[in-house]
């Protein structure tokens, strides 16, 4: 049975929430993981996120309540579909944030689509959520397939990375991965040797790594995510892979993940990252309170974490600046903004609902590089957020005149 527990309640002023705003009370309902395979990068920090997001909104200058409340979708479409429909006819939950997991975040996206409710969808990466599935109620920030495909194959192929083997997780995530990482790399003249897939939750990838080894690709592209790409670094480890020439390249992997790693077995790995805690002095401040949050435990924020962060405080903005927490009217208005967010920098908001920011190519430090705890990353090349993102007039979306 799916847990749902009111955790947060902000509001610094006292009086009524205007007329417009359902219920008198804006309630985020933040539907992750909490017990699975993305747990350390979602789950409760997460919910810890929108809670920070509900108490830096206080009221949005006009008393309006927030509420915050959380469950797990088990990693189960159906779970997901049943939380989010009590909570839509029960609950007067007025946004969905998080949903790591695409069949549960396609799942959330049609459920929501002619409601009230807005998703904001800061873990799903299905490109289709701002495809051919775009929804008016829906909004995704941080990563998706087109952008952690395209771009991380652009940033290695500017450094030399022209041809590839792939470890390819076994369902609709690593396969539309390497599906867009193949095209841009195909397109631009470099070739993919070839490509292994693996199951969900694999402890062993010798085989496939010695595979990968032995194809003399020059990069080892891992489209997995989670613990699967855990297991494969540290197994790369042993095998000695980079120390071999082969760069070891991962396109969904976050700060969190390397830390459980340590730097002895994933330094010279390659990722990209929407958001890292160590980019300026905004994203330090905003890394060194979510560290003290409880339950955190001096944690730093993954991608999606910070993404949970952004999108609820934008949406919460949007609701003060309307006076109202409708879908029809609060996205519309979300949909206006173009500047400068704290965490993610300049962003746009497109029709197609896909938020738009710079993406990042780092290089895990080695041991002696790091000065102090979670200095994990060097920067290595920038993707400007016109390049990062997939163009609007080639995703399908209806939304789109």
């Amino acid at each position: 049975m799916a847990r749902l527990m009111i955790v947060a309640l902000a509001c610094l002023a006292f009086g009524q929430a205007r007329a417009e705003i359902s219920g008198n009370v804006v309630r985020i309902g933040v539907l992750s993981d909490i017990s699975g395979l993305f747990q350390d990068t979602t789950g409760m920090g997460s919910v810890e996120a929108a809670r920070m997001a509900a108490e830096d909104f206080a009221g949005g200058g006009k008393n309006i309540k927030v509420e915050i409340v959380y469950a797990d979708h088990q990693n189960k479409a159906d779970v997901g579909s049943t939380i989010a429909r009590k909570w839509l006819e029960v609950d007067g939950v007025d946004a969905i944030v998080d949903v790591p997991n695409s069949a549960v975040g396609l799942t959330i996206n049609s459920l929501l689509r002619d409601t009230r409710m807005t998703f904001l969808a800061s873990s799903t990466a299905s490109s289709d959520l701002t495809g051919k599935a775009c929804s008016p109620n829906t909004i995704q920030w941080v990563n998706d397939v087109w952008a952690t495909g395209n771009a991380t194959a652009a940033a290695m192929m500017g450094h030399g990375g022209d041809s590839w083997y792939f470890l390819t997780v076994n369902f609709a995530l690593g396969q539309g991965i390497e599906a867009e990482a193949t095209r841009y790399i195909e397109n631009h003249g470099g070739k993919v040797l070839g490509s292994s897939k693996h199951p969900l939750n694999t402890s062993d990838f010798a085989s496939l790594l010695l595979q990968a080894q032995g194809s003399g690709a020059k990069v080892i592209g891992l489209a997995n995510s989670g613990g699967d790409t855990v297991n494969a670094v540290k197994q790369a480890a042993e095998f000695g892979i980079q120390q071999n020439g082969q760069s070891l390249v991962a396109f969904l992997v976050f700060v969190n993940d390397v830390h459980g790693m340590g730097l002895k077995v994933a330094q010279g790995l390659q990722l990209l990252e929407a958001f890292y805690w160590d980019m300026n002095d905004d994203t330090r401040a905003f890394a060194k309170r979510f560290a003290a949050r409880p339950g955190m435990n001096g944690k730093m924020p993954s991608g999606n974490q910070a993404g949970v962060y952004a999108s609820t405080l934008a949406y919460l903005n949007a609701v003060a600046a309307i006076g109202s927490d409708d879908a029809k009217e609060a996205v519309p208005q979300m949909k206006k903004f173009e500047g400068k967010d704290k965490l993610f920098g300049d962003i746009t908001i497109r029709q197609d609902g896909r938020v738009i920011h710079p993406m990042y190519l780092f290089e895990v430090k080695k041991p002696a590089e790091s000065k102090y705890p979670y200095d994990y990353y060097k920067l290595i090349s920038t993707i400007p957020a016109d390049r990062a993102f997939r163009p609007m007039a080639e995703g399908g979306c209806a939304l789109v005149r």
